[in-house]
């Protein structure tokens, strides 16, 4: 190596670095996320949670706080736990009630309101299981029919009425004087 004055024996050789290989990023995707490859979870509504509006998922839920509105998970179980007060209709397809609903009930397949539970409204569902001791005032509508699961329906269709020919009876009716 030869002595160069113009630089010191510290300084490193500033030779030009290869240049970065240049890496893809993937676009971000603009579809709705597929729920069916995702993990079952459960969404909690803490106690201290308070919510006014329409609730919507794709999870199961369990809400301990208080809710005003609605709630539709149609697809999925919803909980309203020990805590939970709820002013508002409700879907879901197993719904369990352990603490207060004021409102409409529509399970898909299932309703549950266990001893501790009160509801003020009606439920409709396929099944409905009122533990003892619980609270319910309201109707109950356990037409699967109504419930669009017409499959399962064990009512027998009405036959169409047979046109009969009217018979004229021969025999004279007696006459009251």
């Amino acid at each position: 190596m030869a002595f160069n004055p113009e630089k010191s024996m510290f300084e490193k050789r500033k030779e030009p670095a290869p240049a970065p290989a240049e890496v893809k990023q993937p676009e971000a995707e603009k579809r709705p996320m597929k729920t069916d490859t995702l993990p079952r979870v459960t969404a909690t509504i803490g106690k201290s949670i308070c919510i006014e509006g329409n609730i919507t998922g794709a999870e199961n839920l369990i809400i301990n706080g208080q809710v005003n509105g609605s709630v539709d998970l149609a697809d999925h179980d919803l909980t309203v736990g020990e805590f939970g007060k709820v002013s508002a209709d409700l879907v879901g397809k197993l719904v369990r009630i352990d603490g207060e609903v004021t409102g409409d009930i529509e399970g898909t397949e299932v309703v549950i309101v266990s001893q501790s539970g009160q509801v003020r409204g009606n439920i409709v569902a396929p099944r409905v299981t009122l533990e003892d001791g619980a609270n319910f005032k309201g109707s109950i509508d356990m037409d699967p029919v109504r419930n669009g699961d017409a499959s399962k329906a064990n009512v027998a269709k009405p036959q169409p009425k047979q046109s009969r020919p009217e018979v004229e009876s021969s025999a004279k009716q007696p006459s009251v004087a």
